[in-house]
């Protein structure tokens, strides 16, 4: 047994009989229903049965899934850094993180329509706990992140978690993705957690810090969403935040936020990638001389990036107008625009609670206040 048994996707070996245990599975004929409406059911069993590594199902299935999410729930999806990257190079990429399965699926589209290095994705396991999800998400290269650990368990996985990215990048040359903190970003306030940098940190078999993470080849993703089609389903955990509540969630909350991801309206989507971090961290490496300041400031470095190349849609202008009752940003958006927001406000949350229409508000006015500190006018 391998000591990555426990996190790891398929083995090219293992796809063939995993896909043949899954082929009928309801829920696979729902998502080729989806993507392939037209094709007769022994058609794509027979194409999926003949598919003997992550690449094939990868390319001939999940790609096809996600360009039909993109047709049905999207008006287009737009990139811009892609050209900057090299083939067959694998870099480790840090992004924002706003909906569960989309962000890496969107990205590796990407990835793969420039020709470069697809991802090994972490996803937490709270969200595999199906046997069939767990099967899909190890097909589509997906690695476990444990959630609910006690501290000592917590340190062990993480070391375990870093030394099986560390292979990835360095020793098989694939591309991993991870989001710059754990779970969503909620309140539209994008922040690179340093126990994440810690965990990966881990990993390293160099003396010095800064040097591995030079080796690994770190590269900030931005990505953005005109509407977040889970906007209305982040405000009960929002709204206990707000109470100094905890908050519980309900039994399928995950899998109801992963459909509606996947199904809900997103207008228009852009992916951004930033530069790899090289001067960067060879700046911090000559301003600060012990661990903990060199992961704050390599944390502060992504957000820079990340915040910087948001893309800003009229709905991030027409939140922050309307929380802050002014007309600031009005040329940047139309009425119909204005109209069809507020219409979404309307319909997808209570407006006689104020509490809930401000955090409604703040999540998509808040990029528009995160960039307003690095453009003095925009």
């Amino acid at each position: 047994m391998s000591k990555f048994d426990s996190i790891r996707p398929f083995y090219d070996a293992e796809v063939n009989e995993a896909i043949c245990n899954s082929v009928n599975h309801p829920m696979m004929k729902s998502i080729m229903d989806f993507t392939f409406p037209d094709v007769d059911d022994e058609i794509w069993k027979n194409q999926l049965r003949r598919t003997h590594s992550i690449r094939d199902f990868q390319c001939n299935f999940i790609y096809q899934s996600v360009q039909k999410v993109l047709q049905k729930s999207s008006e287009g999806l737009t990139t811009s850094g892609f050209e900057k990257l090299q083939k067959n190079t694998s870099y480790l990429f840090i992004s924002n993180h706003r909906d569960i399965i989309l962000d890496t699926s969107l990205l590796n589209v990407c990835l793969f329509d420039h020709g470069l290095v697809m991802t090994a994705s972490a996803i937490g396991d709270n969200l595999v706990k199906k046997d069939f999800l767990k099967t899909l998400s190890r097909l589509n290269r997906n690695f476990l992140v444990q959630r609910g650990l006690s501290p000592r368990e917590l340190l062990e996985s993480s070391k375990l978690m870093s030394e099986y990215i560390g292979q990835l990048l360095l020793r098989e040359n694939r591309s991993v993705w991870i989001a710059q903190r754990e779970g969503r970003t909620k309140d539209g306030n994008d922040a690179t957690h340093s126990g994440v940098l810690k965990m990966l940190g881990m990993g390293s078999d160099e003396k010095n810090l800064i040097d591995y993470f030079k080796k690994i080849k770190i590269v900030p993703v931005s990505i953005s969403y005109e509407y977040d089609p889970t906007d209305a389903l982040k405000m009960p955990q929002l709204m206990a935040e707000a109470n100094a509540e905890k908050y519980i969630k309900e039994k399928n909350e995950d899998f109801i936020t992963l459909i509606s991801g996947i199904i809900g309206q997103k207008k228009r989507i852009h992916i951004h990638v930033g530069d790899v971090l090289n001067s960067e961290l060879d700046n911090i490496a000559t301003e600060f001389d012990n661990n903990n300041k060199q992961i704050q400031a390599l944390a502060q470095v992504i957000d820079d990036s990340i915040l910087q190349s948001y893309k800003l849609w009229p709905t991030n202008y027409i939140a922050y107008d309307l929380l802050h009752k002014t007309d600031k940003f009005k040329n940047l958006y139309t009425e119909n625009e204005k109209s069809l927001f507020e219409r979404r406000l309307e319909m997808r949350i209570d407006e006689s609670n104020s509490q809930i229409v401000e955090s409604f508000l703040a999540m998509y006015a808040n990029p528009v206040v995160n960039k307003l500190k690095y453009e003095n006018a925009i």
